[in-house]
């Protein structure tokens, strides 16, 4: 597979560290026991080391390599703690901090803060939302990012050539609406919010070799239908332009006008997208969430993420249903952002 292939090699080059929220894991276990056996990064197991020790003795995984840092009686605690706290001054005391780094999910996300590690991996047991807030809490949106989006990145092979398409957000913006302030004037349009997303899925898209060609759907192509999501979809194609003139990105589209070349010809035939996208861009959260599961469940394709985007390290979230080879490749993506 080309895209792990490139991932792989750009490792092995530059060796990264990445830190796994659920130490005594089977699936964390099993990834980080041939994470470690290909030399592709250093491993950090959260968890007591006693614990995790036997969970791998148990599940006859090697991780003899790997560094395992118990919370409880992590050394530097209190220089870890003072640093939290200054990161949240005046929204958490001291006592706050610790106490929530008691817990594997903020503990980790400090390491990546503090630079003891590159990158984190969590939520095989974890909610999405517990890796997510300490992520927005501690490390933050990037310069320039109003809001932390997701993609996923799916790949199949058919008929002898390898297919990889990105999908955003699937997991984490519900829907979008106009943020305001105190005094009820409009500071981020729902457009723009969506925008951001295309902008950063197309970003994703091109770590993982793919020439994104962004289509921003919706039930509706070029004003054909009104209501719902329809100007949302339309306005936000105008915003992303803005934000990045350079990204090649048309809309609103219906999918088989985004897919279909023959389809394309007939309702868009100026588009430079239509027909030959690659990058896609749900309006609310079901849509994306649908299209990718029926991608994966009956196009055939395997489902990589949610990656997450926005973000000033590279933080990812696994499903709780993973099984141990999509923590392996989703280690990979995530220490191959960092």
């Amino acid at each position: 597979m080309a895209m792990f292939d490139k991932l792989l090699a750009n490792l092995k080059a530059s060796k990264k560290t990445i830190v796994f929220t659920e130490g005594t894991d089977a699936r964390i276990l099993s990834a980080a026991d041939r994470l470690l056996k290909e030399d592709l990064m250093g491993v950090i197991l959260c968890g007591n080391p006693d614990d995790v020790k036997k969970a791998a003795s148990d599940g006859g995984f090697d991780i003899g390599k790997a560094q395992i840092i118990d919370p409880l009686t992590y050394p530097d605690m209190e220089e870890m703690v003072k640093t939290m706290a200054e990161l949240r001054k005046g929204k958490m005391t001291e006592e706050e901090c610790a106490a929530l780094l008691k817990k594997s999910n903020y503990f980790g996300t400090m390491l990546v803060k503090m630079g003891k590690a590159d990158a984190l991996l969590g939520g095989a047991t974890y909610s999405t939302a517990d890796t997510v807030r300490p992520a927005l809490q501690i490390v933050k949106t990037k310069k320039g990012s109003n809001l932390v989006s997701s993609s996923f990145i799916l790949f199949r092979e058919k008929d002898g050539a390898e297919e990889t398409i990105a999908m955003g957000d699937c997991a984490i913006n519900l829907s979008y609406s106009d943020k305001l302030d105190k005094d009820g004037n409009v500071v981020l349009t729902a457009a723009q919010q969506l925008a951001e997303v295309a902008v950063e899925t197309a970003r994703t898209a091109a770590c993982f070799g793919i020439d994104p060609k962004v289509a921003v759907l919706s039930f509706s192509t070029y004003g054909s239908g009104k209501g719902g999501t329809v100007q949302l979809s339309h306005d936000a194609v105008i915003e992303a332009r803005k934000l990045d003139p350079e990204l090649t990105i048309d809309g609103e589209f219906q999918f088989d006008a985004a897919v279909s070349a023959e389809v394309a010809k007939t309702k868009c035939p100026d588009s430079k997208v239509a027909g030959q996208a690659n990058t896609f861009i749900f309006p609310l959260i079901e849509a994306g969430n649908i299209g990718y599961k029926i991608a994966q469940r009956l196009g055939g394709f395997e489902a990589y993420g949610p990656i997450l985007q926005g973000l000033n390290a590279p933080i990812n979230d696994l499903s709780r249903g993973c099984n141990a080879e999509e923590v392996y490749k989703m280690a990979v993506i995530t220490a191959g952002m960092a």
